[in-house]
């Protein structure tokens, strides 16, 4: 008898002629930790939904427990135990931890009466089966991102879960959160409840898993058994090509050259304290450091969203008070926010509205109207320089692929003709591809002499793109590090230590 809880066998969906799925087949076993990869636009969405029931196939089966369902509806995938935890987590944060983990059997059981010692029986049953502790009559919305990401998975237990999904479930933790989560889910499988991990980050993909499913194109290019894996053969069987990675290479500052920006003693407390660093033109400074260090908090003060308390800034030598975005875009400073979605897009925008919403004073006429050849020329360019793929400038920024939508938000920051381009998570949520297009054009940036700061908790990302590289722990510079002079294996292990030792 086959130990497979899960056979998707040869199945396809098209959406209006377009292949999403083109025979499709993948098996998960009982208790095992499965991965699935593919670039933006792969079908491992499409896949996931068809999984869950939501998304009808057009052809092939899908075979759950060993009962075949050609036409599998979501309640049907609930009943054999497959629960998916999307990106938002879909909890009610106005809700105790009890009653988010509980609300679904009740439902279930269509209970008339529900009383607040039976919700929190559940709960603490279904945490102290995992060994988890968290207190159940906690709010959600008070709770970090790891321990939300605990109330949603207790919660599919009380569905008697056999098979999680999780997509993208690392994207807002840090180190030690991302270590307790896949602890959590290594006694998942331990109680032969099996994982399907979805992730852009291979190098988590590369730790937890047992097998990796690669999807391209809608197509099943294999599934790998993880130990016959590294990173290079990954990418290689996402993309089909080699992904060919160089350390920035950088001219130099000249002797006695004045600092593009500078931060003297910069602090806002409790956020980050006693800030000293330089930036020079045709540099890429990377900072890095686990979530919390103070990093994001720094950048947003740079641009005048999170005023310093002392300090000064300075720009090109003379001191400069930003006190809000326009002070720092007057002042030559842009700045690419890490949630491109909330903070870096008009999502229901067209694309061409999105490139030029920053430039809009320079786009008018004599009679103070925007210009539509002065409009056009401006949106066609910056489609054309960095190679937005899409078929019309009136399209949402909704419907582009993360790594095109980040690509708007670069277009619009650089349209304001930036001296100092600061990037918080430039590549967060997009696949390896699209990543190395953007890692290639802001070393050309840097090439054209704009100083870049690149902020980010990867550290493969700074070590690979950087020239230098500073270490945030507890809101201060704890390191600066040389890239030529270490390896992404010591720079791991300063980052993760609980106490850094600053160098020069």
């Amino acid at each position: 008898m086959s130990d497979d809880f899960l056979i998707v066998d040869n199945i396809c969906k098209s959406y209006v002629g377009v292949h999403a799925l083109k025979n499709v087949t993948l098996k998960i076993s009982s208790g095992t930790i499965h991965c699935l990869v593919g670039e933006n636009g792969s079908g491992k969405s499409t896949l996931i939904k068809a999984v869950a029931g939501v998304v009808p196939i057009d052809s092939g089966e899908i075979i759950i427990n060993q009962k075949a369902y050609p036409h599998l509806h979501a309640i049907d995938s609930i009943r054999e135990g497959i629960q998916v935890i999307y990106q938002d987590l879909s909890l009610f944060p106005n809700l105790t931890v009890a009653e988010n983990i509980s609300l679904n059997q009740m439902v279930e059981e269509r209970k008339k009466i529900i009383t607040w010692s039976e919700m929190e029986q559940i709960a603490q049953r279904e945490l102290d089966r995992i060994g988890v502790r968290l207190k159940v009559d906690d709010l959600v919305e008070d709770l970090s991102m790891a321990s939300r990401q605990i109330v949603a998975i207790v919660r599919a237990l009380t569905q008697d879960a056999r098979l999680i999904i999780m997509d993208e479930p690392t994207t807002a933790l840090t180190k030690g959160e991302i270590d307790s989560l896949f602890s959590l889910i290594l006694d998942l499988k331990n109680h032969g409840i099996s994982t399907l991990f979805v992730s852009h980050k291979l190098s988590e993909v590369l730790e937890i898993s047992e097998k990796v499913a690669v999807l391209r194109d809608g197509m099943m290019v294999g599934d790998f058994v993880t130990s016959e894996l590294d990173t290079n053969k990954l990418v290689f069987h996402m993309t089909g090509k080699e992904i060919v990675h160089s350390t920035f290479q950088y001219g130099g500052k000249k002797s006695g050259e004045t600092p593009l920006l500078e931060l003297m003693n910069l602090t806002k407390k409790p956020n980050y304290t006693n800030i000293n660093l330089s930036l020079f033109r045709g540099e890429i400074l990377g900072i890095t450091g686990l979530l919390g260090s103070g990093r994001t908090e720094l950048a947003l003060s740079l641009f005048g969203l999170n005023r310093p308390q002392s300090g000064q800034i300075k720009i090109n030598g003379r001191s400069h008070r930003i006190r809000t975005p326009n002070d720092a875009i007057r002042a030559g400073i842009s700045y690419l926010p890490e949630d491109r979605h909330s903070q870096g897009l008009f999502l229901q925008q067209s694309i061409g509205t999105n490139l030029i919403v920053t430039i809009l004073k320079r786009l008018l006429n004599k009679l103070g109207m925007v210009s539509e050849k002065k409009k056009l020329k401006a949106m066609t360019r910056y489609v054309k320089d960095l190679r937005i793929k899409t078929t019309t400038l009136e399209a949402p920024a909704e419907s582009l692929s993360g790594g095109n939508q980040q690509r708007v938000v670069l277009g619009k920051w650089l349209a304001t003709d930036p001296k100092i381009f600061i990037l918080d998570g430039p590549t967060v949520g997009i696949d390896i591809a699209s990543k190395s297009e953007i890692h290639h054009l802001i070393k050309n940036l840097a090439k054209e002499g704009m100083g870049i700061i690149v902020i980010s908790d990867e550290i493969n990302e700074v070590f690979r793109n950087c020239n230098r590289i500073l270490v945030m722990k507890n809101g201060k510079i704890a390191a600066e590090v040389d890239p030529l002079q270490t390896t992404e294996k010591e720079l791991i292990e300063l980052v993760e230590k609980k106490n850094g030792v600053a160098s020069s």
